[in-house]
């Protein structure tokens, strides 16, 4: 290899610590469908309405949802976050096999953090956000800021911190700070999901009609599939002038009509079956007579019927028959039609029992079916031994429902505002009862709870996720008994391993910036927080799988079967280099540290760019 190298030969593309900012595809994918609305590198609206058809006037008015703040929302969304998820190993369960996760942090910045790893693999995000009720935590406005405003309300760092407070209707920007609030998360969200996917919002009166004006805008009118109605109390709610018995579900898909077609049914309970009898000891079972009927006239479906009885039938007025005529002769040989006991009455489909797989569902959500708010404030006293761990839990059965129509058996979930964890038992325990491999994601904020002055919800969370999957162990003659995965990894939000030099620092504050770019690495860094990082900001999920090498007898993590290399040792040699090249993998990442020389780097991209040239391959070589 030739050390004749001009000094860019030695510069070596530094690993990009930033997360994804959600922009850039999609102005790529505009720019190839549009290509007329770009000029000098940038996008001019008005050609791209032109184009889209429709008529330019500048001044006139526009139909939508806006509120002071609402222009600083889109800002937030495009700063990406320079954070990091650390492992918390010692709160997890089953670190190494399992692949569910639990997040302590502020989801704005999560949610940065995973649009590259997770874009478009999740199939179901159900949040339970702050209802605006005046009560609960809202963020306050500089909360906004990010990562180092988190890190002080956190006690990560010193500082005054940040003050939970409610957010009063007296301030004047009452729906205009929680709207804030929710809009950049929701789109950041909305990225994560799948063609298929879909999102369940739980919400009440106080904010149903702006929230799904905010999700329009974000999902599309096109877009909404349901608003669904829980029925929260099962007694008599007396206080105030109308008492409140419900909450609202607002259900958006990613693509409605894919969601449709993906949608699971519901399963029926004893009193919908209880409908289905055998009076005639029919050999099939139980079954039901269903009106052969249809609304509106179709002219193929109108023609006349003669019963056993010899009474003639022609279809109700202002409907027709559910069938053309050789579908109902074809049934009616098969014994599937019925004239009611006598044999005179309007035909019936005969519906077996055994055929039922299932019912649409609808929305009207009954307490009976999917449960109410004093079961799960219950459900809570018997994890916790107090109903005040969490004020204001949700039914395991709601969340089953929700799974039992958007999530099938190997589906990966969401929730960002993820409270006592609910939806996490409500996954372990579907994986338990069908064998299934669900898979979730729950981002929690550290939040204190009123019950304890140290336990955060953050802390419930996980307390919930563990005794749910203790008990589910503890079952007997539990289906896949020995294969559910009931663990999780615990990790927490927190600032990058690596120092990240900010273009907007001057004064003291630069000189700062250049003390931590000569250390480079944080001081309270491990190998596990750092391998996390890349990890995630390289694309992988957080559960990748990852195996310990010895290549040249230096540590070496392969990622995913070989895909990534990452080496983490500050001594490194042209004979690491040559062996992990050898490995074939798409990307190798070291440390810049571990270089003691300009001759080293020249030997490292020299032998990766040999093997692409040699195999026709792609492979790349980054510093961190």
């Amino acid at each position: 290899m030739s050390l004749d190298a001009t000094p860019a030969d030695t510069l070596i593309e530094r690993f990009n610590l930033e997360s994804q900012t959600p922009e850039a595809e999609r102005i790529d994918g505009l720019r190839s469908v549009v290509p007329e609305a770009f000029g000098d590198g940038r996008i001019d609206v008005d050609a791209l309405r032109r184009s889209l058809g429709d008529w330019v006037d500048p001044g006139s008015e526009r139909f939508g949802l806006t509120w002071p703040g609402k222009a600083d929302c889109m800002r937030v969304i495009r700063e990406p976050s320079i954070g990091t998820l650390v492992p918390m190993p010692e709160e997890s369960v089953d670190w190494d096999a399992t692949q569910n996760v639990v997040i302590e942090g502020e989801n704005l910045e999560v949610l940065k953090l995973l649009q590259k790893a997770y874009y478009g693999k999740v199939k179901l995000i159900y949040i339970d956000p702050p209802y605006n009720t005046g009560k609960e935590f809202i963020y306050p406005d500089n909360f906004r800021e990010g990562l180092a405003d988190y890190l002080r309300y956190s006690g990560q760092v010193d500082g005054d911190g940040i003050l939970q407070s409610a957010n009063s209707d007296t301030n004047g920007r009452y729906h205009s700070r929680w709207l804030s609030m929710m809009f950049p998360r929701l789109f950041l969200a909305r990225n994560l999901l799948r063609d298929d996917g879909v999102i369940f919002a739980s919400i009440d009166d106080h904010e149903v009609h702006n929230l799904r004006a905010v999700m329009n805008e974000i999902f599309g009118e096109e877009s909404f599939i349901a608003c669904c109605v829980w029925q929260k109390r099962y007694s008599r709610e007396n206080r105030g002038s109308i008492g409140d018995a419900h909450e609202y579900l607002l259900v958006y898909g990613r693509d409605s009509a894919m969601f449709q077609e993906s949608r699971g049914l519901i399963a029926p309970t004893d009193k919908q079956t209880a409908v289905y009898r055998n009076p005639n000891n029919d050999p099939k079972g139980r079954w039901r007579p269903v009106p052969m009927t249809a609304q509106g006239y179709r002219a193929r479906q109108m023609y006349e019927v003669v019963t056993p009885a010899g009474t003639t039938h022609l279809p109700p007025e202002g409907r027709c028959w559910s069938m053309v005529e050789s579908e109902y002769l074809r049934l009616r040989g098969e014994g599937r039609i019925y004239f009611g006991k006598d044999g005179s009455s309007q035909p019936n489909v005969i519906r077996y029992l055994s055929e039922m797989e299932g019912l649409v569902p609808w929305t009207w959500w009954p307490s009976d079916e999917v449960g109410h708010t004093d079961e799960a404030r219950k459900e809570v006293q018997q994890i916790f031994g107090t109903q005040t761990a969490f004020d204001t839990p949700k039914p395991t059965r709601l969340m089953k429902r929700v799974l039992e129509i958007a999530c099938g058996p190997s589906d990966l979930v969401l929730d960002f505002f993820s409270g006592s964890g609910t939806l996490g038992q409500a996954v372990l325990e579907e994986n338990a009862l069908d064998g299934g491999a669900r898979r979730f994601i729950l981002v929690q904020l550290p939040e204190k709870t009123e019950a304890s002055s140290t336990e955060s919800i953050a802390d419930v969370t996980r307390g919930r996720i563990r005794w749910a999957g203790q008990r589910i162990e503890a079952a007997p003659q539990r289906l896949g008994a020995g294969e559910t995965d009931t663990g999780f990894r615990a990790m927490r939000l927190s600032t990058s391993n690596f120092s990240v030099w900010n273009s907007e620092s001057s004064g003291a504050d630069g000189e700062a910036q250049l003390s931590l770019a000569a250390e480079h690495l944080a001081p309270e860094s491990t190998e596990a927080s750092m391998l996390a990082e890349l990890l995630l900001k390289a694309g992988f999920e957080l559960t990748v799988p990852v195996d310990r090498l010895n290549v040249a007898g230096v540590p070496v993590h392969s990622v995913a079967g070989g895909e990534l290399l990452v080496c983490l040792g500050r001594e490194l040699s042209v004979e690491l280099f040559e062996q992990m090249v050898a490995l074939g993998p798409s990307l190798i990442v070291v440390l810049d540290a571990g270089f003691g020389s300009d001759e080293l780097k020249v030997n490292a991209l020299q032998t990766v760019r040999a093997h692409n040239r040699a195999t026709g391959s792609d492979m790349s070589l980054r510093v961190v």
